[in-house]
């Protein structure tokens, strides 16, 4: 019983409430109407008028990272029409300043027909893009490859979207 005595609310009725003050603006400007409803001077017209600070080469956006994306996108898998960029098999493109290039990336499968020519065919094509010095592949497994890993266009292709 003490429980729903402790429930019980206490209701007070009362004739009127004085309305809370109103916030005021002491130093306020005053406008006209015309001034108000003049177009203000666009915001972002500064913003708009800057130049993006332009990218390293080994940086993604850079003119040798982008090289050597379009070379990898030019290797395709032999049993899956895709390319293997899009195919997700590429994990990592890092370019130096120098322009030595190490490419991580794994296969579908550790059974993959193209297991022993498929890193050196990366590699190869890698070296021939202007601007790299020397090229690496580092072939590895984990984490493994899965059908997440494809681009949208990748999808695309293979009537998976």
């Amino acid at each position: 019983m003490s429980m729903e005595a402790d429930k019980r609310f206490d209701i007070e009725e009362v004739d009127g409430v004085t309305a809370p003050p109103r916030g005021r603006v002491d130093d306020a400007v005053e406008e006209t109407a015309g001034e108000t409803l003049a177009r203000k001077k666009d915001y972002l017209e500064g913003f708009l008028a800057q130049q993006p600070a332009a990218a390293s080469p080994g940086e993604p956006g850079g003119a040798v990272y982008e090289r050597v994306i379009d070379a990898l996108r030019e290797i395709y898998d032999p049993e899956i029409p895709v390319n293997i960029y899009d195919l997700g098999l590429i994990y990592g493109v890092d370019v130096s300043d120098d322009g030595d290039v190490v490419i991580t990336m794994t296969l579908t499968t550790p059974h993959c027909p193209v297991a022993e020519s498929m890193p050196g065919e990366v590699e190869m094509r890698a070296c021939a893009v202007p601007g790299v010095r020397d090229a690496e592949v580092n072939l590895v497994w984990d984490p493994p490859w899965g059908p997440n890993l494809m681009s949208d266009e990748a999808r695309l292709e293979l009537g998976m979207l």
